[in-house]
C-alpha cells in the first residue's frame, strides 16, 4: 500500500526555498482548516470551492460562508495569504454522476463518481489558472479512501498537465487536528458528508 503522507513529506522536503502555487480544493471549512495551516508553509494556496453534491443548497451556502469565515481568520494572522475561487452550484450535475448509485453504501461508487467530479473540476481550473499543483481536503475525513482519491488524482493530472499532490491529510493526526482547529476558530462541523443520500444514512442511523 503506498503512503501518501511519506510521499508529501519527500515532496515538501525537495522544494528548497521554492513557494510553488496550490489549488486545493476544499470539501468544508472544518477539513480544510488543517490542511491550510499545514500547507500554507510550503505553498501559495488557492481554495477552491466546487462541491455540487451538497444538498439542500442551504446548507451549501452556509457551508461556503464557514469556508471564508476561515479563510479570513487565517489571512488575519498568516504571513502568506490564502485566495479564494468559488463555483456555481449545479446539484443536478452531481445527481447525473449519482445515477444508479444512490443507495450505494457510503464509500461506495457513488462516492467515488462524486470525487472524481470534484477533482475533474479541480483539475481544470488548475490548467487553466497555471498552477503548480493541485489536490483536495477530502482525504482529512477517516470516511474517505485516500488511495481512490489520489489514484483518481493521479488519473485527472496526466488528462490536465497539473501535478497532483499526494497526500492522506489524515495522517499525523490531521483529522484531530481538524477537530481543534474547527473548535479554535469556531466553525460549524456539519454532521453528514453533503449529498442527500448521506444525510439519509446519518438520519438512520
Amino acid at each position: 500500500m503506498v503512503n501518501y503522507q511519506k510521499e508529501l513529506d519527500t515532496l515538501l522536503a525537495s522544494l528548497g526555498d521554492r513557494r510553488p502555487s496550490l489549488l486545493l480544493h476544499s470539501c468544508c471549512g472544518p477539513c480544510s482548516s488543517y490542511v491550510i495551516t499545514y500547507l500554507n508553509e510550503y505553498f501559495d494556496i488557492t481554495v477552491l470551492y466546487f462541491n455540487p453534491s451538497i444538498y439542500p443548497e442551504s446548507e451549501y451556502l452556509h457551508r461556503k460562508e464557514v469556508q471564508l469565515d476561515l479563510i479570513s481568520k487565517i489571512n488575519a494572522s498568516a504571513s502568506h495569504k490564502v485566495s479564494f475561487i468559488d463555483s456555481d452550484y449545479d446539484h443536478n450535475a452531481f445527481l447525473q454522476v449519482a445515477a444508479g448509485h444512490e443507495w450505494d453504501p457510503e464509500c461506495g461508487e457513488r462516492c467515488h463518481n462524486c470525487y472524481r467530479q470534484r477533482l475533474s473540476e479541480a483539475g481544470r481550473v488548475a490548467a487553466e489558472g497555471g498552477f503548480d499543483f493541485f489536490c483536495t481536503t477530502l482525504s482529512v475525513s477517516p470516511y474517505k479512501n485516500a488511495t481512490v482519491l489520489n489514484e483518481i488524482g493521479s488519473e485527472i493530472s496526466a488528462l490536465c498537465g497539473v501535478a497532483w499532490l499526494p497526500s492522506d491529510f489524515k495522517k499525523k493526526e490531521g483529522y484531530k487536528r481538524s477537530i481543534e482547529l474547527s473548535k479554535v476558530y469556531d466553525l460549524y462541523r456539519q454532521d453528514y458528508c453533503g449529498c442527500e443520500f448521506s444525510m439519509s444514512n446519518r438520519l438512520s442511523e
